[in-house]
């Protein structure tokens, strides 16, 4: 099964695209930050990581 994280500081968001893409069969992991998000990608090796630009913290662009 192909696994896809999802990197997003709005749990509404977040939400929403594990409902969308669970439903359409893949395995999702998500993270609230860009910190998660990078050690999630190191433990899980997903095949396809969605991350917001704009995280309080660590964002898309520095991760």
């Amino acid at each position: 099964m192909r696994r896809i994280l999802i990197a997003d500081d709005e749990h509404n968001i977040r939400h929403i695209l594990d409902f969308s893409l669970h439903v359409e069969g893949f395995d999702v992991i998500s993270a609230q930050d860009g910190e998660e998000a990078l050690a999630l990608a190191a433990s899980e090796a997903p095949d396809l990581v969605i991350m917001d630009v704009m995280m309080p913290g660590c964002g898309g662009v520095e991760a």
